[in-house]
Protein backbone atom coordinates (compact mmCIF):
# COMPACT_ATOMS: atom_id res chain seq x y z
CA UNK A 1 0.00 0.00 0.00
CA UNK A 2 1.30 3.23 -0.81
CA UNK A 3 -0.12 7.08 0.09
CA UNK A 4 1.51 9.73 -1.60
CA UNK A 5 3.44 12.71 -0.14
CA UNK A 6 0.41 12.53 3.00
CA UNK A 7 0.57 15.43 4.44
CA UNK A 8 -0.18 12.99 7.78
CA UNK A 9 3.09 12.23 9.07
CA UNK A 10 1.04 9.23 11.04
CA UNK A 11 -0.02 7.73 7.87
CA UNK A 12 3.04 5.19 6.22
CA UNK A 13 4.15 6.07 2.69
CA UNK A 14 4.22 1.83 2.29
CA UNK A 15 3.18 -1.01 4.77
CA UNK A 16 5.27 -3.95 4.22
CA UNK A 17 5.55 -7.46 6.56
CA UNK A 18 9.78 -6.63 6.89
CA UNK A 19 12.14 -3.80 6.89
CA UNK A 20 15.86 -5.18 6.14
CA UNK A 21 18.57 -2.00 6.32
CA UNK A 22 21.22 -2.75 4.16
CA UNK A 23 21.79 -4.85 0.85
CA UNK A 24 25.50 -6.61 2.01
CA UNK A 25 25.21 -10.29 1.68
CA UNK A 26 23.85 -10.80 5.37
CA UNK A 27 21.01 -8.64 4.26
CA UNK A 28 20.66 -9.32 0.99
CA UNK A 29 20.16 -13.57 1.92
CA UNK A 30 17.97 -12.35 4.73
CA UNK A 31 15.65 -11.07 1.91
CA UNK A 32 16.09 -14.35 0.16
CA UNK A 33 15.27 -16.67 3.22
CA UNK A 34 12.17 -14.16 4.42
CA UNK A 35 11.08 -14.48 0.30
CA UNK A 36 11.10 -18.26 1.08
CA UNK A 37 8.57 -17.47 3.87
CA UNK A 38 6.27 -15.52 2.06
CA UNK A 39 6.90 -12.56 3.81
CA UNK A 40 6.61 -9.01 1.62
CA UNK A 41 9.84 -6.72 2.18
CA UNK A 42 11.64 -3.24 1.52
CA UNK A 43 14.98 -2.66 1.87
CA UNK A 44 16.87 0.51 2.70
CA UNK A 45 20.90 0.57 1.22
CA UNK A 46 22.82 3.58 1.63
CA UNK A 47 24.64 3.30 -1.78
CA UNK A 48 22.75 3.27 -5.50
CA UNK A 49 23.45 -0.88 -5.70
CA UNK A 50 23.55 -3.74 -3.58
CA UNK A 51 26.59 -5.54 -2.36
CA UNK A 52 27.33 -2.85 0.85
CA UNK A 53 30.57 -3.52 2.61
CA UNK A 54 31.56 -6.35 0.25
CA UNK A 55 30.87 -4.50 -2.88
CA UNK A 56 33.06 -1.33 -1.71
CA UNK A 57 36.00 -2.96 0.13
CA UNK A 58 36.54 -6.33 -1.84
CA UNK A 59 35.05 -5.68 -5.46
CA UNK A 60 37.86 -7.21 -7.43
CA UNK A 61 39.27 -8.71 -4.41
CA UNK A 62 38.99 -13.05 -4.25
CA UNK A 63 36.88 -14.36 -1.59
CA UNK A 64 37.68 -18.42 -0.86
CA UNK A 65 35.82 -19.10 2.06
CA UNK A 66 32.09 -18.85 0.37
CA UNK A 67 30.94 -22.22 0.56
CA UNK A 68 30.86 -24.25 -2.79
CA UNK A 69 32.28 -21.37 -4.75
CA UNK A 70 36.22 -22.04 -5.36
CA UNK A 71 37.19 -18.39 -6.12
CA UNK A 72 34.53 -15.28 -5.86
CA UNK A 73 35.11 -11.84 -5.93
CA UNK A 74 32.92 -9.27 -3.71
CA UNK A 75 31.18 -7.56 -6.31
CA UNK A 76 30.56 -11.25 -8.48
CA UNK A 77 29.22 -12.46 -4.65
CA UNK A 78 27.03 -9.32 -4.58
CA UNK A 79 25.20 -9.92 -8.31
CA UNK A 80 24.79 -13.28 -7.72
CA UNK A 81 23.02 -12.82 -4.27
CA UNK A 82 21.36 -10.04 -6.21
CA UNK A 83 19.97 -12.42 -8.82
CA UNK A 84 18.84 -14.83 -6.25
CA UNK A 85 16.16 -12.34 -5.42
CA UNK A 86 14.66 -12.27 -9.04
CA UNK A 87 11.43 -14.35 -8.01
CA UNK A 88 10.41 -12.11 -4.98
CA UNK A 89 8.37 -8.71 -5.19
CA UNK A 90 10.77 -6.90 -3.07
CA UNK A 91 10.56 -3.02 -3.16
CA UNK A 92 14.25 -1.24 -2.67
CA UNK A 93 15.33 1.97 -1.60
CA UNK A 94 18.65 3.09 -2.88
CA UNK A 95 20.36 6.02 -1.57
CA UNK A 96 19.10 6.00 1.28
CA UNK A 97 19.62 5.38 4.76
CA UNK A 98 17.84 4.79 8.57
CA UNK A 99 16.84 8.04 10.36
CA UNK A 100 14.49 6.65 13.11
CA UNK A 101 12.78 3.42 14.50
CA UNK A 102 9.25 4.22 16.42
CA UNK A 103 6.78 1.79 17.51
CA UNK A 104 3.37 2.94 16.08
CA UNK A 105 1.43 2.20 19.01
CA UNK A 106 0.01 -1.24 17.67
CA UNK A 107 2.65 -3.63 18.01
CA UNK A 108 4.04 -2.49 14.85
CA UNK A 109 7.36 -0.41 13.96
CA UNK A 110 7.22 2.96 11.65
CA UNK A 111 10.50 3.14 9.84
CA UNK A 112 11.65 6.63 8.70
CA UNK A 113 14.13 6.81 5.83
CA UNK A 114 16.89 9.67 5.21
CA UNK A 115 14.43 10.65 2.41
CA UNK A 116 11.36 11.25 4.08
CA UNK A 117 9.78 8.09 3.68
CA UNK A 118 7.60 6.20 6.59
CA UNK A 119 7.56 2.81 6.43
CA UNK A 120 4.99 0.60 8.39
CA UNK A 121 6.04 -2.60 9.19
CA UNK A 122 5.65 -6.03 11.65
CA UNK A 123 9.56 -6.46 11.90
CA UNK A 124 12.89 -4.77 11.45
CA UNK A 125 16.27 -6.61 10.37
CA UNK A 126 19.66 -4.95 10.48
CA UNK A 127 21.92 -5.73 8.68
CA UNK A 128 24.03 -2.83 9.03
CA UNK A 129 27.78 -4.45 8.74
CA UNK A 130 30.02 -1.80 9.85
CA UNK A 131 27.70 1.22 9.16
CA UNK A 132 26.06 2.64 6.07
CA UNK A 133 28.60 3.64 3.28
CA UNK A 134 28.61 7.47 2.96
CA UNK A 135 31.15 9.19 0.13
CA UNK A 136 33.28 11.72 2.14
CA UNK A 137 33.32 15.16 0.76
CA UNK A 138 35.46 18.07 1.34
CA UNK A 139 34.78 21.36 2.86
CA UNK A 140 34.12 23.69 0.37
CA UNK A 141 31.75 26.83 -0.24
CA UNK A 142 28.61 25.77 -2.89
CA UNK A 143 29.58 22.63 -2.98
CA UNK A 144 26.50 21.16 -0.80
CA UNK A 145 24.38 23.39 -2.79
CA UNK A 146 25.53 21.90 -5.86
CA UNK A 147 25.36 18.58 -4.98
CA UNK A 148 21.66 19.32 -3.56
CA UNK A 149 20.99 20.37 -6.98
CA UNK A 150 22.12 17.02 -8.75
CA UNK A 151 23.60 18.36 -11.60
CA UNK A 152 27.11 19.54 -11.56
CA UNK A 153 28.65 18.03 -8.53
CA UNK A 154 28.17 14.20 -7.52
CA UNK A 155 29.48 12.12 -5.02
CA UNK A 156 30.91 8.77 -6.22
CA UNK A 157 28.33 6.64 -4.65
CA UNK A 158 25.67 8.90 -6.82
CA UNK A 159 27.39 9.59 -10.11
CA UNK A 160 25.70 7.63 -12.12
CA UNK A 161 22.91 10.50 -11.96
CA UNK A 162 25.48 12.72 -13.92
CA UNK A 163 24.82 13.72 -17.24
CA UNK A 164 28.40 13.62 -18.85
CA UNK A 165 28.01 13.89 -22.65
CA UNK A 166 29.68 16.80 -24.16
CA UNK A 167 30.97 18.46 -21.03
CA UNK A 168 34.03 19.53 -19.50
CA UNK A 169 34.23 16.41 -16.45
CA UNK A 170 36.64 16.53 -13.67
CA UNK A 171 36.81 13.37 -11.19
CA UNK A 172 38.57 14.05 -8.15
CA UNK A 173 40.47 12.03 -6.06
CA UNK A 174 43.59 9.41 -6.52
CA UNK A 175 42.65 6.10 -5.28
CA UNK A 176 41.42 2.67 -7.68
CA UNK A 177 37.63 4.32 -8.10
CA UNK A 178 38.54 7.41 -9.57
CA UNK A 179 40.66 5.74 -11.74
CA UNK A 180 38.73 3.49 -13.31
CA UNK A 181 36.08 6.39 -13.47
CA UNK A 182 38.14 8.80 -15.46
CA UNK A 183 39.38 5.68 -17.59
CA UNK A 184 35.40 5.05 -18.00
CA UNK A 185 34.90 8.65 -18.87
CA UNK A 186 37.83 8.52 -21.80
CA UNK A 187 37.01 5.69 -23.33
CA UNK A 188 33.00 6.05 -23.30
CA UNK A 189 31.21 5.97 -26.80
CA UNK A 190 31.27 9.47 -29.29
CA UNK A 191 27.22 10.10 -28.14
CA UNK A 192 28.34 9.64 -24.43
CA UNK A 193 31.81 10.99 -24.38
CA UNK A 194 32.43 13.98 -22.27
CA UNK A 195 34.06 17.07 -24.36
CA UNK A 196 36.99 17.27 -21.76
CA UNK A 197 37.78 14.58 -18.66
CA UNK A 198 40.47 16.00 -16.14
CA UNK A 199 41.41 13.72 -13.02
CA UNK A 200 42.85 15.96 -9.99
CA UNK A 201 44.69 14.58 -7.32
CA UNK A 202 47.13 16.46 -4.87
CA UNK A 203 50.31 14.41 -5.94
CA UNK A 204 50.89 12.74 -9.68
CA UNK A 205 50.65 9.18 -7.94
CA UNK A 206 47.70 7.18 -8.17
CA UNK A 207 46.45 4.16 -6.01
CA UNK A 208 45.37 1.67 -8.56
CA UNK A 209 46.87 -1.79 -10.04
CA UNK A 210 49.04 -1.96 -12.70
CA UNK A 211 46.60 -2.70 -15.77
CA UNK A 212 44.82 0.40 -14.44
CA UNK A 213 47.91 2.80 -14.43
CA UNK A 214 49.06 1.61 -18.01
CA UNK A 215 45.46 2.46 -19.27
CA UNK A 216 45.63 6.12 -17.22
CA UNK A 217 49.16 6.70 -19.04
CA UNK A 218 48.19 5.64 -22.56
CA UNK A 219 45.11 8.11 -22.10
CA UNK A 220 46.97 10.90 -20.94
CA UNK A 221 49.52 10.41 -23.51
CA UNK A 222 46.92 9.94 -26.29
CA UNK A 223 45.22 13.67 -24.45
CA UNK A 224 42.27 11.97 -23.78
CA UNK A 225 42.51 12.39 -19.89
CA UNK A 226 43.99 15.70 -18.49
CA UNK A 227 46.06 14.90 -15.27
CA UNK A 228 46.01 18.33 -12.67
CA UNK A 229 47.91 18.24 -9.71
CA UNK A 230 46.92 20.15 -6.70
CA UNK A 231 45.21 21.16 -4.06
CA UNK A 232 41.42 22.07 -4.82
CA UNK A 233 40.81 25.57 -3.29
CA UNK A 234 37.89 26.59 -4.68
CA UNK A 235 34.91 26.33 -6.71
CA UNK A 236 33.85 29.31 -9.60
CA UNK A 237 30.58 29.75 -10.30
CA UNK A 238 28.98 31.99 -12.77
CA UNK A 239 26.41 34.45 -11.06
CA UNK A 240 26.73 32.07 -7.61
CA UNK A 241 24.29 29.02 -9.75
CA UNK A 242 26.11 27.03 -12.05
CA UNK A 243 29.83 25.82 -11.59
CA UNK A 244 32.43 27.32 -14.27
CA UNK A 245 35.65 25.69 -12.81
CA UNK A 246 38.10 25.08 -9.77
CA UNK A 247 40.65 27.09 -8.31
CA UNK A 248 43.54 24.88 -7.67
CA UNK A 249 46.94 25.60 -6.27
CA UNK A 250 49.72 23.58 -7.56
CA UNK A 251 52.64 22.25 -5.81
CA UNK A 252 55.01 24.48 -6.43
CA UNK A 253 52.23 27.44 -4.70
CA UNK A 254 50.95 28.88 -8.41
CA UNK A 255 47.36 28.78 -8.54
CA UNK A 256 45.45 27.47 -11.81
CA UNK A 257 41.73 27.25 -13.01
CA UNK A 258 40.72 23.91 -14.24
CA UNK A 259 37.68 23.98 -16.54
CA UNK A 260 34.69 22.06 -14.80
CA UNK A 261 30.76 21.36 -16.16
CA UNK A 262 30.68 18.24 -13.93
CA UNK A 263 32.64 17.30 -10.43
CA UNK A 264 32.57 13.89 -9.52
CA UNK A 265 34.00 14.02 -5.45
CA UNK A 266 35.40 10.89 -5.38
CA UNK A 267 37.73 11.34 -2.05
CA UNK A 268 36.55 7.67 -0.68
CA UNK A 269 33.29 6.16 0.99
CA UNK A 270 33.61 5.95 5.03
CA UNK A 271 31.70 3.75 7.34
CA UNK A 272 28.99 5.59 9.79
CA UNK A 273 26.66 4.19 12.20
CA UNK A 274 24.05 7.16 12.35
CA UNK A 275 21.89 7.20 14.86
CA UNK A 276 22.38 3.83 15.91
CA UNK A 277 22.73 4.93 19.85
CA UNK A 278 19.26 6.10 19.78
CA UNK A 279 17.55 3.17 19.36
CA UNK A 280 17.14 2.13 22.80
CA UNK A 281 18.92 -1.43 21.76
CA UNK A 282 21.39 -3.19 23.47
CA UNK A 283 24.57 -2.11 22.37
CA UNK A 284 28.38 -3.69 23.23
CA UNK A 285 31.23 -2.02 21.45
CA UNK A 286 29.01 -0.33 19.10
CA UNK A 287 27.77 -3.82 17.97
CA UNK A 288 24.03 -5.22 18.42
CA UNK A 289 23.52 -7.46 20.88
CA UNK A 290 21.17 -10.07 19.83
CA UNK A 291 20.19 -14.19 21.28
CA UNK A 292 21.48 -16.07 18.26
CA UNK A 293 18.68 -18.80 18.55
CA UNK A 294 16.71 -15.66 16.61
CA UNK A 295 18.95 -12.84 16.30
CA UNK A 296 16.32 -10.82 18.34
CA UNK A 297 17.28 -7.89 19.91
CA UNK A 298 16.06 -6.40 23.04
CA UNK A 299 12.89 -4.48 21.39
CA UNK A 300 10.79 -7.23 20.03
CA UNK A 301 10.43 -7.39 16.73
CA UNK A 302 13.82 -5.66 15.75
CA UNK A 303 16.65 -8.11 14.90
CA UNK A 304 19.87 -8.39 13.84
CA UNK A 305 22.28 -10.35 11.32
CA UNK A 306 25.91 -10.06 10.20
CA UNK A 307 28.59 -7.79 11.51
CA UNK A 308 26.76 -5.57 13.14
CA UNK A 309 25.17 -8.32 15.29
CA UNK A 310 26.91 -9.72 18.65
CA UNK A 311 26.59 -12.80 20.85
CA UNK A 312 29.09 -14.83 22.47
CA UNK A 313 30.95 -17.05 20.01
CA UNK A 314 30.38 -14.51 17.19
CA UNK A 315 32.64 -15.05 14.01
CA UNK A 316 32.56 -12.42 11.36
CA UNK A 317 32.71 -14.62 8.29
CA UNK A 318 29.69 -14.12 5.28
CA UNK A 319 29.06 -17.95 5.60
CA UNK A 320 28.19 -17.01 9.45
CA UNK A 321 25.90 -14.12 8.54
CA UNK A 322 23.97 -16.44 5.82
CA UNK A 323 23.43 -18.65 8.60
CA UNK A 324 22.27 -15.95 10.99
CA UNK A 325 20.00 -15.20 8.35
CA UNK A 326 18.34 -18.43 8.19
CA UNK A 327 17.50 -18.01 11.97
CA UNK A 328 16.15 -14.41 11.71
CA UNK A 329 13.79 -15.51 9.07
CA UNK A 330 12.42 -18.46 11.27
CA UNK A 331 11.62 -16.75 14.11
CA UNK A 332 10.41 -13.57 12.22
CA UNK A 333 7.44 -16.19 10.01
CA UNK A 334 7.09 -17.13 14.05
CA UNK A 335 6.53 -13.75 15.21
CA UNK A 336 3.95 -12.98 12.29
CA UNK A 337 2.42 -16.21 12.13
CA UNK A 338 1.91 -17.21 15.93
CA UNK A 339 3.76 -20.37 15.37
CA UNK A 340 6.77 -21.89 14.34
CA UNK A 341 7.30 -23.18 10.87
CA UNK A 342 8.50 -26.29 9.50
CA UNK A 343 11.63 -26.58 7.99
CA UNK A 344 11.02 -27.08 4.28
CA UNK A 345 13.17 -27.74 1.46
CA UNK A 346 13.78 -26.12 -1.84
CA UNK A 347 14.69 -29.21 -3.21
CA UNK A 348 11.01 -30.70 -3.05
CA UNK A 349 8.81 -28.45 -1.60
CA UNK A 350 6.15 -27.25 -4.17
CA UNK A 351 5.23 -24.17 -1.37
CA UNK A 352 8.84 -23.01 -2.12
CA UNK A 353 9.55 -24.00 -5.61
CA UNK A 354 5.88 -21.93 -6.40
CA UNK A 355 7.95 -19.00 -4.28
CA UNK A 356 10.76 -19.20 -6.29
CA UNK A 357 8.87 -19.54 -9.84
CA UNK A 358 10.29 -23.30 -10.68
CA UNK A 359 8.07 -25.99 -11.71
CA UNK A 360 8.52 -29.23 -8.96
CA UNK A 361 10.86 -32.04 -10.23
CA UNK A 362 8.38 -34.82 -11.61
CA UNK A 363 9.05 -38.45 -9.50
CA UNK A 364 10.60 -41.31 -11.69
Amino acid sequence: MHHSNSPDASIPDFTTDVVVVGAGPAGLFQLFQLGLQGLACHVLEALPHPGGQCSQLYADKPIYDIPALLRVTGHELSEQLHQQLAPFAIHWHWGQTLEAIEEDGAGHWLVHTSQGHAIACKAVVLALGVGAFVARKPKLEHLDALLAEGRQAFLQSHDRQAAVAGQQVVVFGGDEAAVAKAIELAQSGAALAPARVSLLHRRDVFKADETALAQLNALREQGRIQVEIGQLQALNLHRETALQSLHILSPDGQSQTVPADVLLVYQGISPKLGALADWQLALEAKHILVNPATQATNRPGIYAVGDIASYPGKRKLIASAFHEAIMAAFAIAEQLQGKSPLTLYTTTHTVLLERLGQEPVAKA
